[in-house]
């Protein structure tokens, strides 16, 4: 059973690392996600939006980097593949035309179109590997059947509206325990490692641009915002201050980590076990920092001199958050837990505290010097131990 044809990329040349026009064509349609969870939570300022917020920004992550899994194997410049791409994203599109109502009227729509995605692009991959690499198909089975388990989950919690944020969040949680189970099933027992033989430097390019992606979508929203104010001192000021945010983040991990990164898992042995790590895993506080950035960024451009506790802590959340997620990428890639990150998350709790005192775009301010301040130490770090892994097996 199986393609008749070789829709797997070449092991060596320029294809087998290449990142082909077809997956950044594919992204497009997760910049229109992200932008969408985004606006869910500018929408819904409550603790409630933060969660559902927070719960459809993980599920847009696990659609987009299951994809990126894929697209590491499969040869995109295959006719098939392509085709199913181009499915893919025509679902996807669907999926996040829902978001705003996904835990409304557009439950349902979010739910299937959500599913049919993960369950189609694993049984298209199943039959893609099954003639020319067994092991990996038997590997995507064991996928298909814990994302046809917890699509049970999604379409319940759809149908079931009391007890939808419950079954979604079980649904989320079961999808994120599956590469760590390894897909256990009974009878067919865990995935091999073997099986997990990833590009390095494919899979750590994908990621990057993921987290541009993110970055461009908070600059969209808050040169948006910006667009349809009055030009003042305090507007102008929470302008220039969300702008430098996006581009001290876009430092924290262009500046080096993503380099060393790249580096890291390109000459690593077990390269499945660290892609499973530091670019699946990982960049989820990343994103979701970026996120809660950019409703940050608007809230504050539309409230600037306000003191407000939502506004600062959609400020510092976001910051610390991404902090998180950038020591836990560092580390996961081989390097040190460094003092600055630690201390950069214990500032921005602290800064939380002033908003009695401090407007919005003043705690925005002092958490750009916070994220500037790490930035500088990770460039006194890197100058002190010449950019080399001091960790080179670890994982966390």
């Amino acid at each position: 059973m199986g393609f008749r044809g070789d829709l797997l990329r070449p092991h060596t040349g320029g294809g087998a690392h290449r990142v082909t026009f077809i997956e950044l064509f594919f992204d497009l349609v997760f910049v229109f996600a992200v932008t969408q969870v985004s606006h869910l939570l500018i929408r819904d300022e409550s603790p409630l939006g933060v969660v559902h917020t927070l719960m459809l920004g993980a599920a847009i992550w696990w659609v987009w980097v299951d994809t990126a899994w894929v697209t590491n194997w499969l040869n995109p410049e295959k006719g098939a593949v392509r085709v199913m791409l181009v499915v893919l994203m025509l679902l996807g599109l669907l999926m996040s035309s829902a978001i705003p109502e996904a835990f409304g009227d557009k439950a349902l729509l979010f739910a299937l179109t959500f599913v049919t995605l993960q369950v189609a692009r694993s049984l298209f991959t199943v039959f893609a590997f099954a003639r020319r690499r067994p092991e990996h198909a038997g590997n995507f089975v064991r996928i298909t059947i814990w994302l046809a388990t917890s699509g049970v989950l999604w379409i319940a919690g759809a149908l079931l509206p009391d007890a939808q944020l419950w079954l979604w969040l079980a649904a989320i949680l079961l999808d994120y325990t599956g590469p760590r189970a390894r897909f256990f099933v009974p009878g067919m027992g865990r995935a091999p490692l073997s099986s997990w033989d990833v590009s390095g430097a494919h899979m750590a390019e994908r990621v990057s641009l993921f987290v541009i992606i993110a970055l461009g979508e908070s600059i969209i929203v808050s040169g948006s915002t910006f667009s349809d104010l009055g030009v003042d001192g305090a507007t102008v000021s929470a302008f220039l201050a969300a702008f430098a945010s996006a581009v001290l983040m876009w430092l924290l991990y262009f500046s080096h980590s993503e380099r060393r990164g790249s580096e890291y898992i390109s000459e690593a042995a077990e390269r499945g076990l660290i892609a499973q790590v530091a670019y699946t895993y990982v960049p989820v506080p990343m994103v979701l920092g970026i996120v809660l950035t950019a409703v940050a960024d608007h809230t504050v451009l539309v409230s600037p001199d306000v003191g407000s506790s939502w506004a600062v802590g959609l400020v510092c959340a976001g910051s610390a958050v991404y902090l998180v997620g950038i020591a836990l990428f560092r580390r996961a890639t081989g390097g040190p837990w460094l003092l600055s990150n630690l201390l950069g998350f214990a500032a921005l709790v602290a800064l939380f505290f002033t908003h009695p005192v401090l407007s919005p775009v003043a705690v925005s301010w002092g958490s750009n010097l916070v994220l500037l301040a790490v930035v500088v130490a990770d460039e006194l770090s890197l100058r002190r131990d010449g950019g080399v892994a001091t960790n080179p097996d670890s994982v966390l």
